[in-house]
């Protein structure tokens, strides 16, 4: 196969038949049949408390064990060290509280200005709440990339942890994790990556982009709500989470709270298959997964290029803010004399879901020092075909001729 079967591709999303066409993806993608199938499956059972005893506890084994393979497989992680979360969210608000447990006043975290607030806000909370200070990566509005000329200066020797993101949720930038990570390690620092949008578009090796500790959400890639860690189980073993007593403190069980979900476990482990099995060709799943997402990425980097091309046509009314050289197909753009809010109601109304606002991209927002209050981001999906981007294209041409 040398190129991504759309067709093929979207027989397996029952939610496609509904006419919409989704620009809504990097909020969170449409769901397979087959995922639904899996948590419907896991948890009509049987289905008990994990156990070895009797099959529905083994069951709830079974659902465990394939989740933290079938993410370790998606990230480049070790099985061990994948802990199940609700939300990315909840998972960093987790990890900031007890990474914090070791801080003292004049020690620093650095955050991003390309993140999502998910990523910045739970650091610099549990910084003021022991005495740290916060320090910024710096978001280059010229450029939609952040500006690493000052990197060792904001990274320093009393640096504990930066936080940055994999891939901005806006604009689709990808900042140059690995370089930052780089400089992190030199002085002792630990690296926290928000790969919730990346990974939906991009084949991930937690190492190679110097990750300690990376984040993903399953939702955005065909899964249920849901969320995932993953971290070396040698650095988790260090880390001490406030638990119930009587919990496992085996890692990584300890970093999981109360009962856990098999069902959405189960469903996660089938995303990941659906992923896979774009390319059945080869032979491990990890290895399925890199090609796949090699032929993912082709195919939705030749919408966002026809998507690109037809906004410059509109001209100066629309202002295009996705400009780093290297980015998922998510583009976020302004208008300069019509209401972003107005043009995707317009859509709406044709069945074109591109959805307005700020999307979470707090600081973002802030940096790129927009004059409107909102604007509207377009995001390609692997399901998404060139009759949906004719619908977009024509909708908003449409729009503006209203």
């Amino acid at each position: 196969m040398t190129t991504l079967d759309v067709a093929g591709l979207r027989a397996g999303f029952p939610s496609l038949d509904s006419g919409i066409a989704h620009f809504d993806g990097p909020g969170g993608t449409q769901t397979p049949a087959v995922v639904g199938q899996a948590i419907a499956h896991t948890l009509t059972g049987p289905l008990s408390n994990r156990g070895t005893a009797v099959l529905s506890q083994r069951n709830a084994e079974d659902a465990i064990t394939g989740f933290r393979q079938a993410l370790a497989d998606l990230v480049g992680a070790e099985p061990g060290g994948i802990i199940y979360g609700r939300s990315a969210t909840q998972l960093t608000y987790d990890l900031a509280r007890t990474l914090a447990k070791s801080w003292s006043p004049g020690d620093e975290v650095v955050v991003s200005e390309l993140d999502h607030d998910s990523n910045v806000r739970p650091w610099i909370q549990v910084a003021q709440a022991v005495g740290a200070r916060v320090r910024w990566l710096r978001l280059d509005p010229a450029t939609a990339d952040l500006d690493l000329t000052g990197l060792d200066e904001v990274v320093t020797e009393r640096t504990r942890v930066v936080a940055v993101t994999g891939a901005s949720n806006l604009l689709g930038t990808r900042p140059a994790v690995a370089r930052i990570a780089q400089r992190a390690h030199a002085v002792g620092a630990l690296v926290h990556v928000d790969g919730v949008h990346l990974t939906a578009h991009s084949s991930v090796d937690i190492a190679a982009l110097g990750a300690d500790f990376y984040v993903c959400s399953p939702y955005k890639f065909f899964g249920p709500h849901c969320a995932a860690l993953a971290a070396d189980p040698a650095l988790l073993e260090s880390l001490r989470p406030d638990k119930l007593l009587p919990s496992s403190d085996a890692v990584p069980e300890r970093f999981e709270l109360g009962t856990l979900p098999y069902e959405l476990m189960a469903g996660a482990t089938a995303a990941v298959d659906v992923i896979a099995g774009i390319a059945p060709e080869r032979d491990g799943r990890r290895e399925r997964l890199s090609r796949a997402h090699d032929l993912i990425h082709a195919h939705e980097l030749r919408l966002r290029s026809r998507i690109e091309g037809a906004l410059t046509d509109l001209g100066e009314r629309v202002v295009v803010h996705s400009r780093a050289a290297d980015r998922t197909p998510t583009l976020f753009f302004t208008f300069t004399d019509r209401d972003a809010h107005d043009a995707a109601d317009f859509l709406a109304a044709r069945d074109v879901l591109a959805p307005a606002g700020t999307f979470y991209a707090h600081e973002t927002f802030r940096a790129l020092g927009l004059p409107v209050a909102d604007g509207m981001r377009v995001g390609v999906a692997p399901y998404t075909d060139d009759a949906d981007v004719d619908r977009l294209l024509t909708g908003l041409t449409d729009f503006f001729g209203d």
